[in-house]
């Protein structure tokens, strides 16, 4: 017995030290049986190289008179050949950050650091834009995930935004402003430069057919992006503080559509808004939302303090005009139902894990969950494949059992039965949720 215990003691140390020497913390568990049908990997290997983009010419929000270059600095998640490759010349991906505390982490992934890319195929781009603060790798999970179903996904730190930048009290009101202007304009110079530029998956990238996931002010750029105009006043920002007289010039500075553009790129064909931000302060004008065509995705928790649902997340689903409008509710979440799970130094303070971490759900189910129904939602409307449409549930509640004689009712497709709890699913045009009894 003893002998048994020092073998499983060696293991479980053998185990610490390889974590230890390799630096990089696996936070996702095997996927259980019951993990919904599109969460599962795609057949494509999947390999991740980080680039940087500049925009030559961008409106300086520290003045907004004069004009500056703006870095982006971008995580690519692409169909790899691993099969042309010896395995030993492939490394695994691992993704290194910090907290907003400024304390490092590094995360393992299951992409491979600068694969070749597939020598066939052309695939849709996909941008993912994290919320205030955040930083490319924040849902490495899903481009990783999207890729391997044959997609290229590209995460960018937004310059001014991240958690490495926003490192003081101090630093986050310039940074507010930063983020209300560029947050739209950095998710499509994204898209053109992609469709401009040299980059390792030039051969392989259709930017005629593009998609993008927003967290948070990710949500709130993204919104404008596809045609949902800012409407700022000036009594937001003196709310806030600012000097009547800037603030009188903000909403002048601020209010545009498309990006910065005067019309919505036709090559935009979805947007899925996770927690986006702006409802509660009807930062969009509510005429513009009406009158946005792409199809949209909002996910949101009813219970989310930092974006709001009743006049947040679900007021800018209901004043959302596009013809596929869809709402996944999160029963009992909070905000932060995007990003993957806490790290080990983010359990420090609960200032640091209230950026990841749920009271009510296991990230990882919800992340999971993200998976299958954002890869259900861009098969669709992205790749128009009908099929997967059809995994775009019809049905407003999950829910089951109904009750009497252990009676069942057909779960959402994809779902396992009695799997997916907690969950609701609206679609136009039934705009107002209403709660089943």
């Amino acid at each position: 017995m003893i002998d048994n215990w020092l073998v499983i003691g060696l293991s479980i140390a053998t185990i610490c030290v390889s974590h230890i020497a390799s630096g990089a913390e696996q936070l996702y568990t095997h996927q259980a049986p019951v993990t919904p049908e599109l969460a599962f990997s795609g057949t494509f290997d999947v390999g991740v190289t980080t680039l940087t983009a500049i925009d030559p010419k961008r409106l300086n929000t520290e003045n907004f008179i004069s004009y500056r270059a703006r870095q982006l600095v971008l995580e690519v998640w692409y169909p790899a050949a691993l099969i042309d490759e010896p395995v030993k010349t492939v490394e695994p991906a691992t993704y290194k950050n910090v907290t907003r505390l400024q304390k490092p982490f590094e995360l393992q992934g299951d992409a491979h650091r600068d694969a070749p890319p597939v020598a066939r195929g052309r695939f849709p781009l996909i941008v993912l834009s994290h919320g205030f603060t955040g930083y490319r790798t924040q849902m490495f999970y899903l481009g990783e995930h999207l890729a391997s179903h044959g997609y290229i996904v590209v995460g960018i730190d937004h310059t001014g935004s991240t958690n490495a930048e926003i490192k003081t009290q101090t630093a986050r009101a310039p940074g507010l402003i930063d983020t209300l202007y560029n947050r739209a304009r950095d998710q499509q110079f994204v898209l053109d430069f992609f469709t401009d530029s040299i980059s390792p998956v030039s051969k392989i990238v259709n930017t005629h057919k593009a998609a993008i996931l927003g967290h948070s002010m990710g949500g709130f750029g993204a919104i404008n992006t596809v045609g949902g105009c800012y409407a700022f006043n000036s009594e937001f920002f003196k709310g806030y503080g600012v000097a009547t007289p800037i603030a009188m010039l903000m909403p002048w500075a601020l209010n545009s559509c498309f990006g910065g553009r005067k019309q919505l790129d036709p090559r935009w064909k979805a947007v899925q808004l996770f927690a986006p931000w702006g409802g509660e302060h009807n930062i969009h004008d509510a005429e513009a939302m009406a009158a946005i065509s792409v199809p949209t995705f909002y996910l949101g928790g009813d219970q989310d303090n930092t974006s709001g649902f009743k006049q947040g997340i679900e007021k800018l689903y209901q004043r959302t005009g596009s013809k596929h409008n869809y709402l996944l509710v999160f029963e009992n979440a909070r905000h932060n139902i995007g990003p993957h799970p806490a790290p080990a130094v983010s359990f420090e303070s609960d200032f640091e894990l209230g950026h990841y971490f749920d009271p009510s759900w296991d990230i990882e189910v919800i992340n999971r969950i993200i998976e299958h129904m954002s890869l259900a939602f861009l098969d669709c409307h992205v790749k128009d494949d009908p099929a997967r449409c059809a995994y775009l549930p019809s049905r407003e509640n999950v829910q089951q059992y109904l009750g009497t004689d252990q009676s069942l009712d057909t779960p959402w497709r994809g779902f396992k039965p009695l799997w997916g709890s907690g969950l609701r699913f609206y679609r136009s045009p039934q705009k107002t949720p209403k709660k089943e009894q």
